[in-house]
């Protein structure tokens, strides 16, 4: 058996203004910002989107991404969608996603969070593993001004 281990990372500051929807792993959540960029700017399919290209080696989020949202495709679910579809035959064994911010409060939406990852990427809640951190403030997103996420992928092959 084949193993490898994929990293992925992203961030997004959040809007100056309301209007936009907060999405994080495909999961709305009830608060006045979305985050900014060109598409829902869900820093945790970002994450994992990332990580995966990191075992394919085929970037997603970028110019496949860019030329998606220009038309008009800016769920980010379909970039991640894109992502498994590279890693062929290679089965995904665990997810690991770590999230910094301040705000919101992460803790009440990590099930729905777990569950809509497993389902996207057709494997248990169990092999998805979610924490949150707010950083103490020492970083722009411990002090409320974005969200990172950071996601560890395991693959295997026979």
């Amino acid at each position: 058996m084949i193993i490898k281990t994929g990293l992925g990372q992203d961030s997004h500051q959040f809007e100056k203004t309301s209007g936009k929807d907060l999405v994080l792993a495909g999961v709305k959540f009830d608060y006045p910002f979305g985050l900014n960029g060109n598409s829902n700017a869900d820093v945790v399919f970002h994450s994992i989107t990332n990580s995966i290209s990191s075992i394919t080696g085929k970037n997603i989020l970028g110019d496949v991404a860019d030329q998606l949202a220009k038309k008009g495709k800016k769920d980010s679910s379909k970039y991640l969608q894109i992502a498994l579809e590279d890693l062929g035959d290679w089965k995904i064994n665990h997810i690991a996603v770590a999230l910094e911010c301040a705000k919101p409060r992460i803790s009440n939406h990590v099930e729905a969070m777990k569950e809509s990852i497993a389902n996207i990427c057709k494997i248990n809640e169990s092999d998805v593993g979610i924490t949150a951190t707010s950083g103490e403030g020492l970083t722009s997103f411990g002090r409320g001004e974005g969200i990172q996420a950071i996601t560890i992928i395991t693959v295997s092959k026979s």
